[in-house]
């Protein structure tokens, strides 16, 4: 599992994880969340999550909230 930092969120249920070390965010959609729904995500919130290559590229799964 990798952590990072939720950079933006979009009203159209999905958001951009910041990572230390990275240039590019990476792109996670609302399904891939896992105890925590999209609606209490805020920017700035610490997840983890793993990386998955999607046909657009890497993208961020099973992402949860750090407490």
């Amino acid at each position: 599992m990798q952590t990072g930092t939720i950079a933006r969120l979009t009203d159209k249920g999905f958001g951009f994880i910041k990572r230390e070390g990275q240039e590019k965010d990476l792109f996670f959609h609302s399904n891939e969340l896992v105890g925590v729904s999209f609606d209490e995500l805020r920017e700035g919130d610490t997840v983890s999550f793993e990386v998955a290559e999607s046909p657009k590229g890497p993208n961020a799964v099973k992402v949860s909230r750090v407490a």
